[in-house]
């Protein structure tokens, strides 16, 4: 066989059949821009590095959208900030502002259409904004004000669970239909400063802060549209947290260790249990992500200053070139 060589590359993103691939298995084959490829069993882990700066350094912000198209909204400087930020994958950009600043919002949607809600303006905070890629107009308030909620889902599909309420945490879900949001089954643990990932029917929720005297938790809990059901702890707790991607390829990035300790970790979860990622080069917690498993985006945070710091995510499988269809077996 001509030209056989170990390669540590993105994944390529179509197979033989023409489904798209979402990570190497071993001893299947793709074919990419010309060349076909044969997935080994060699493994390697992702790897975050710089990207642009925010405009406006904050932390307890919300993210939401992709990693070429990724949403920074609100956040704390010194006070509440009404701030939007677009990126496109090279630069961020002033967006149109929250018609109500906040931080600890959660976050959900793209970058055209964005979705928030919750959050802490001196009060628990009901506000939910739509974004349409230019601006954000009022959407119905959630039935229970909350702040250090966690977000996940579609504008029109959304999902808001956890938070902290009158009793410091909370095992509230609700779901967003694009009009107005309706009960979802409760949390099986109460938690605040939590991170969201996933769709409103598969969603993930892990970490956050149980409010106990040691608070990190190492809590995973998946959801099917009706109740939430655990999965598998992460390996490190930690609280003021932030995810991505899906119920069966998540990332959970960065947090709170304890008060004053910032954690660099990141953890790959593939719907039954968590795995080592490549360390966030500025360990923080109060930051914002958005993405997918394999191109992540976090941004912002506190570690132990307000930052503006960018970071992306390549989640990197293995696989080997054999050939292209010139050359031949």
């Amino acid at each position: 066989m001509t030209n056989y060589r170990s390669i540590k590359y993105k994944v390529p993103t179509l197979n033989l059949d023409g489904t798209t691939e979402a990570s190497p298995v071993e001893g299947e084959m793709w074919y990419d821009s010309g060349k076909f490829y044969l997935g080994t069993s060699l493994s390697f882990t992702g790897s975050w590095s710089s990207g642009a700066n925010l405009g406006t350094a904050r932390y307890m912000l919300a993210g939401a959208g992709t990693q070429s198209a990724g949403l920074a909204i609100g956040g704390l400087i010194t006070v509440s900030s009404n701030v939007t930020e677009e990126y496109n994958g090279a630069s961020w950009s002033s967006g149109g502002s929250l018609a109500t600043a906040r931080y600890s919002l959660g976050g959900a949607g793209t970058q055209t259409a964005g979705l928030c809600m919750g959050g802490d303006t001196g009060s628990f905070s009901a506000v939910t904004e739509e974004y349409d890629g230019t601006s954000w107009s009022s959407g119905g308030n959630l039935a229970t004000a909350r702040n250090y909620v966690a977000g996940a889902g579609t504008q029109t599909a959304g999902l808001c669970m956890g938070g902290g309420d009158a009793g410091g945490k909370s095992v509230v879900t609700e779901e967003y239909d694009g009009t107005s949001w309706s009960s979802g089954g409760d949390l099986a643990t109460a938690r605040g400063s939590l991170a969201g990932a996933g769709t409103q029917t598969a969603g993930l929720c892990m970490g956050g802060h149980d409010g106990t005297a040691s608070p990190a938790s190492n809590v995973t809990e998946e959801y099917d549209g009706t109740s939430w059901s655990s999965g598998g702890n992460l390996a490190t707790a930690r609280y003021y947290t932030t995810g991505c991607g899906t119920q069966s390829a998540g990332l959970c990035m960065g947090g709170t260790l304890s008060i004053g300790s910032f954690s660099n970790v990141t953890e790959e979860y593939n719907g039954t249990a968590w795995s080592s990622g490549g360390n966030l080069v500025t360990a923080r917690g109060g930051l914002g992500g958005c993405g997918t498993q394999s191109l992540g985006l976090c941004m912002g945070g506190y570690g132990p200053a307000t930052t503006n710091v960018t970071e992306e995510y390549d989640g990197i499988g293995s696989y080997s070139e054999l050939f292209t269809p010139s050359q031949g077996l």
